[in-house]
């Protein structure tokens, strides 16, 4: 990992207050550029771009050379973990992600023995970007947190209330603590192989963190993301990690207090004010700009960032949106908003 001195976002992480708060955009490498779009129509699928180094990189690298973000975070997918553990995923034009759903009787058939090599292009991706990435900018590494993993895995596809995952934890325990804790050992293999390969950050993309009662919240959110830091840090020691658990509402302290992640990214539907006074005080945060107000943009776009900027100012503050930057945004709207967070 390189210097924290020399790279605000990474020092925001550390702790570190910032005299502007860095900025970086979830899905910021994506749909809403014409340039991305263009290069993803001369490849054959999603996850052959995913898996083209030469390709992910100058994803990645794409809306550094629109915007002076503050860090370039790795194009890729939470779900390459399933596809690195065999199990069949494929992405549908219209429809996203569609996989074979796993069962109790086929949990015992995933292969994360051969997981690390089949994500090697990955890791060659964020050695490229490394190579190409000015020597102040973050690089951020990331997988999808188990729970959100194993939504889509039990359920096959996205869903708006996991109601598949959440029925197969209650009803085979045994087969979906089993599924959790290859998820977690992959996961942590991956987030160190990352680091290795040049991330200065990860961060735990805890999707679908919503729905969940209190204690199915500590047992399928807090305690695997938990165990995914202490991994990750038993072998890349104070490693910096964010941890994003969307929709976590009144779980947020909670969460904070128990994974032991470095930063908690705030989803836009958290209060100010409840953030500020339940994240613990000099805590750092990120977020959490509605990814909609950047698309409709104009006074209420620039009055909410400034509230957001406003409400965070005592503590590390990494400006963000809610969730990610959607297709239909305006160009000209992200220019103006990484503007306004770098200039007032």
């Amino acid at each position: 990992m390189s210097t924290v001195a020399h790279k605000p976002l990474l020092a925001t992480v550390m702790g570190e207050r910032q005299e502007r708060p860095p900025i970086w955009i979830m899905r910021q490498a994506g749909r809403y550029l014409p340039e991305y779009r263009e290069l993803r129509a001369k490849t054959n699928g999603f996850l052959e771009l995913c898996y083209t180094p030469e390709l992910a990189a100058e994803v990645t690298l794409q809306p550094l050379r629109r915007f002076p973000l503050d860090a370039a975070i790795l194009f890729s997918d939470i779900l390459v973990i399933p596809d690195a553990l065999g199990q069949s995923v494929r992405f549908e034009a219209g429809e996203g992600p569609v996989l074979e759903p796993v069962t109790a009787e086929t949990i015992g058939q995933l292969q994360p023995e051969r997981a690390l090599e089949h994500l090697a292009p990955v890791f060659e991706t964020l050695r490229r970007v490394r190579a190409g990435l000015a020597p102040d900018k973050t690089l951020i590494g990331f997988c999808g947190s188990p729970w959100t993993v194993a939504t889509y895995m039990i359920g096959g596809r996205g869903s708006p209330d996991q109601a598949a995952a959440r029925l197969f934890a209650l009803r085979h325990p045994e087969a979906f603590a089993a599924l959790m804790d290859v998820l977690v050992q992959t996961s942590i293999d991956y987030l160190v192989a990352q680091f290795a390969a040049g991330a200065d950050v990860v961060q735990l993309f805890e999707s679908w963190a919503l729905n969940l009662d209190d204690e199915a919240f500590v047992s399928q959110v807090i305690d695997p993301n938990r165990r995914i830091v202490e991994g990750v840090r038993a072998r890349v020691p104070n490693a910096p990690i964010i941890g994003f658990p969307r929709g976590a509402a009144g779980n947020i302290a909670a969460y904070v207090a128990a994974t032991g992640v470095n930063a908690v990214g705030l989803d836009y539907a958290t209060p100010l004010a409840f953030a500020a006074k339940h994240v613990p005080a000099g805590f750092p945060v990120q977020g959490n700009l509605d990814p909609l107000r950047l698309v409709a943009g104009g006074a209420q776009m620039e009055d909410r960032a400034h509230q957001i900027i406003a409400a965070f100012a005592d503590r590390p503050h990494i400006f963000n949106l809610g969730h990610g930057i959607v297709p239909e945004t305006p160009i000209a709207h992200v220019e103006r908003l990484v503007e306004l967070v770098r200039n007032g």
